[in-house]
C-alpha cells in the first residue's frame, strides 16, 4: 500500500537547529560530491522537507556552473535560502571546519611521525590506492562526459598537452573552453549536456521551501545588495592578501601560498581532480613546496575524512610550509598550521561570493541552468588532466627510484586490485583505502 503523502508543510527550521545539521553533516560527509549531494537531499528534502525536489535540483545545476567544491556551495545556497546571509556562512564554514581541523592534526602527525615504521607501511599501502581513486575519477567524469567524438578529441588534445608539452593548466582549460564555445555554435548538439535538471524529479510533500514558494525577502535582487556583496568579497579577500604583502613580503611563502590558491580557487570547474594537476604544477614543480609521494599522501588523507576532497590543500600549506620552517625561527607547527588556514580561506572565499551574490539572480529567473558548452569543453578537457595525473602518481609509485630503479610489483598489485575493486565492483573509497593500507602495514612486515 502507498505511503500517503505529507499534505502540510514542517515548521521552518530556527536558526541554531539548521547549526546543528551543518555541523553534523560536516562530520559525516564522506563518499566525494555525489556522496555529499546525496546525503543532503536524503536529510533536506526527503525527511525533514526543508526544500522541495525542484527547488534543490534548481540550486544544484547553479552551484554546478561554478568554480569549487559543489556539496559545499549547495550547503551555502541553502543554508542562505533558509536564514538569510548567516546561514549560508554558517552552512558553508561548518561544511568543512570539521575536515580542516582534522587535516591540521593529520598533516602535523605526517609531518613530525611519517617516517615511523607503522606510519610508513601505511603510506605504502595507501599510495597505490589513491593512484586507482585518480584512474577511478577520470573513468567517472569520461564515462559521462565523453559522449562522442568531438569531446573525445578535446580530452586526448588536453593530454597531450600538459603530458607531452608541459602547458600550464590555466592556459589549457582557456582553450577548452574556447573550443567549447565554437564547438556549441557549430555542433551545437555535440556540446549539450542536460544538467541534474533534466532528471525525473519527485513530490515528498509539502516543504518550509516548496516550489511555489516564493522568494524570502533577502533573496529579492537589488544591485546595491550585489555591489555590497562583490565589495565586502573584495575586501575580505585584499585585507590579509595586503597584510601579507606588507607584512612578510611577496615572495614570502604564506603570501605565495594565498596568491596560489586564490587563482586556484577560480579553476576548480569539474571538481577538486580537475585541479590537482594545476596544484601538483605549482606545489610540487613551480613552487617546490612538496614531494609528488607526499601529495599522494595528501590525496589519501584527504579521501579518507569527511568534507570536500579539495581540502587536501591544507594538506598541501601545512606540510609545504612546515618543511621550510624547519631552517627558520618560528616552530614549523605553528608555520604550518597558519598556512593550513590562510589557504583554506583563500581557496574557500569565492565560492561564498558566488553563491551570496547570484543567488538572488538565480531565484529571480527560477530556470532550468545548463551546463554551457564551454564548460562542456572545460569537463572534456578535465578527462584528460585527470588521466595524466593518474599516469603521473603511477610512474612514481611504480618506479619510487626514477627510471634506474626497480619496478615496484608489491605496489603495483595492491593498485590493481584497487582499482578493480573501485572501477568493477564499485566499493566505497574508504574500504579500499583501509584495506590497502593494512596490505601495506602487512608488506613492510614482511621485509
Amino acid at each position: 500500500m502507498a505511503q500517503q503523502e505529507p499534505q502540510s508543510s514542517p515548521a521552518t527550521p530556527g536558526f541554531w537547529q539548521a547549526v546543528r545539521y551543518w555541523w553534523l553533516l560536516g562530520c559525516i560527509s564522506f563518499g566525494g560530491p555525489a556522496g555529499q549531494i546525496a546525503l543532503m537531499h536524503q536529510e533536506l528534502v526527503e525527511r525533514r522537507r526543508w526544500i522541495s525536489e525542484r527547488r534543490f535540483l534548481h540550486a544544484l545545476n547553479y552551484c554546478m556552473t561554478l568554480p569549487g567544491p559543489e556539496a559545499q556551495q549547495l550547503a551555502t545556497y541553502i543554508g542562505w535560502l533558509l536564514h538569510r546571509t548567516r546561514g549560508g556562512v554558517v552552512a558553508g564554514v561548518l561544511f568543512v571546519l570539521p575536515t580542516l581541523l582534522l587535516l591540521i592534526v593529520l598533516s602535523w602527525l605526517y609531518a613530525a611521525y611519517g617516517q615511523l615504521p607503522l606510519f610508513a607501511g601505511m603510506l605504502y599501502g595507501i599510495k597505490p590506492a589513491v593512484t586507482a581513486i585518480v584512474l577511478q575519477a577520470a573513468h567517472r567524469i569520461g564515462k559521462r562526459t565523453l559522449r562522442n567524438g568531438w569531446l573525445w578529441g578535446i580530452a586526448a588534445a588536453a593530454f597531450v598537452a600538459i603530458f607531452a608539452l608541459h602547458w600550464p593548466f590555466p592556459l589549457i582549460i582557456g582553450l577548452a573552453a574556447l573550443a567549447g564555445y565554437l564547438g556549441g555554435r557549430w555542433r551545437p548538439a555535440a556540446f549539450s549536456i542536460a544538467g541534474h535538471g533534466a532528471a525525473v524529479q519527485q513530490h515528498y510533500g509539502a516543504a518550509v521551501i516548496d516550489d511555489t514558494t516564493p522568494p524570502p525577502a533577502h533573496a529579492q535582487f537589488r544591485w546595491l545588495r550585489l555591489l555590497l556583496v562583490l565589495a565586502s568579497g573584495l575586501l575580505l579577500w585584499l585585507l590579509p592578501m595586503g597584510a601579507l604583502t606588507l607584512l612578510l613580503g611577496w615572495q614570502h611563502t604564506w603570501t605565495q601560498m594565498s596568491w596560489f590558491f586564490t587563482k586556484a580557487a577560480l579553476l576548480t570547474f569539474g571538481g577538486a581532480y580537475a585541479v590537482l594537476p594545476y596544484v601538483y604544477q605549482g606545489a610540487i614543480m613551480h613552487y617546490g613546496w612538496l614531494q609528488p609521494a607526499q601529495m599522494m599522501d595528501g590525496l589519501a588523507l584527504g579521501e579518507t575524512t569527511p568534507g570536500p576532497l579539495i581540502m587536501v590543500v591544507a594538506f598541501v600549506g601545512f606540510v609545504g610550509a612546515y618543511g621550510q620552517a624547519l631552517n627558520g625561527a618560528q616552530p614549523a607547527w605553528l608555520a604550518g598550521t597558519v598556512a593550513a588556514l590562510l589557504v583554506t580561506w583563500f581557496t574557500f572565499l569565492p565560492s561564498f561570493i558566488f553563491i551570496l551574490a547570484g543567488g538572488p539572480l538565480v531565484e529571480a529567473t527560477r530556470d532550468d541552468l545548463q551546463l554551457t558548452a564551454p564548460l562542456t569543453g572545460i569537463t572534456a578537457a578535465v578527462v584528460g588532466v585527470i588521466a595524466n595525473l593518474a599516469l603521473f602518481f603511477g610512474y612514481n609509485v611504480l618506479w619510487p627510484q626514477g627510471r634506474a630503479g626497480q619496478f615496484d610489483l608489491a605496489a603495483a598489485l595492491i593498485a590493481a586490485v584497487a582499482a578493480l575493486a573501485l572501477i568493477r565492483y564499485q566499493q566505497k573509497v574508504h574500504k579500499v583505502i583501509f584495506f590497502c593500507a593494512l596490505a601495506g602495514l602487512l608488506h613492510g612486515y614482511s621485509l
